[in-house]
């Protein structure tokens, strides 16, 4: 019997909802809209976005019969109970700190009390989406990494995010240890291949897609990328050790220029005996997508909440 909940992957300017078939494992043909979104509007314009977004989605559905909605969210938030505290340090949706985003969805959608909406970390849900999938769900420890803006890791033992044993931060994330001169955000996202080459040519670039077009012929291009696997290698080894990680995820943008750095990640992990699977994500935001719809099975969602990944 179909059981469909919706998931929803929230970026700074869009948000992409799509139904999902919990029982079947499956997207039903033609649910997704995607919604361009204001990050630095009002409250009212943000939340207005999303629900019309979701209205979109359920336009031939009965909302109410859905097992719920699901959101990979971006933090700082409060995902247990659906609060937003976007701080300084992010470049969208200020306007929502501190707003119960949960209520103004229920009230909005005109949706009655405790009707499951439930909210997990972007990164984590993109993570717990590649995990639900072949060939990522044939390995039972998986380091699920988001390369892009940010630095998102997660880690995964039989398809549940862990955090907080085998040496893991209680947080479960990795951005903020510290790497070199800093912490691994600032050398593992976007901004680090932009600086990298302004400091060694002077010249500024859009991002690393235009970097990797660059690395056709250009030898600093080639070689910024080469520092970038040794460095994420070199990174990784000891985490992989702790966790007897047996799969390594790569998501987000820079994964797809993945072919210019594979050589260099590689020999870390074989220079340190480790052999760990590698596996690109070829699903795109629909992993999120996955993982978030997830979120409207009950007993999932009450093991995430037992093992303190919500809360």
């Amino acid at each position: 019997m179909q059981k469909l909940s919706m998931g929803i992957d929230v970026g700074g300017s869009h948000i992409t909802c799509q139904l999902f078939d919990i029982t079947a494992n499956h997207f039903p043909v033609g649910s997704k809209v995607r919604v361009e979104v204001d990050g630095n509007g009002s409250k009212d314009s943000i939340i207005g976005s999303w629900v019309n977004a979701i209205q979109q989605t359920v336009s031939k559905q009965n909302i109410r019969e859905l097992a719920g909605i699901g959101f990979a969210m971006p933090g700082p938030f409060d995902y247990l109970n659906g609060i937003a505290w976007f701080d300084k340090n992010v470049d969208k949706f200020h306007n929502l700190t501190g707003v119960d985003i949960k209520t103004e969805l229920i009230q909005k959608l005109d949706l009655p009390h405790g009707f499951p909406i439930r909210f997990l970390n972007d990164a984590a849900s993109f993570a717990v989406g590649m995990a639900n999938v072949k060939p990522v769900s044939e390995f039972n420890k998986i380091i699920a990494l988001t390369l892009g803006t940010g630095f998102g890791t997660t880690f995964i033992e039989n398809g549940l995010p862990v955090a907080g044993e085998d040496g893991i931060p209680e947080d479960g994330f990795l951005y903020h240890i510290p790497f070199q001169k800093s912490i691994a955000d600032e050398y593992f996202s976007t901004r680090w291949f932009l600086n990298e080459y302004k400091n060694q040519t002077e010249k500024e670039i859009s991002g690393v897609k235009e970097l990797a077009e660059l690395a056709e012929n250009e030898e600093t291009a080639k070689e910024i990328f080469s520092i970038f696997g040794k460095n994420l290698g070199s990174f990784l080894v000891p985490w992989i050790q702790k966790f007897n990680a047996e799969c390594i995820v790569l998501g987000g943008n820079i994964s797809n220029s993945y072919p210019l750095f594979e050589y260099e990640l590689k020999s870390e992990f074989k220079n340190n005996n480790i052999q760990p699977g590698i596996v690109i994500s070829e699903l795109d935001e629909n992993a999120a997508l996955i993982g978030s719809a997830r979120l409207c099975d009950n007993a999932f969602y009450q093991k995430l909440i037992e093992t303190k990944i919500i809360k």
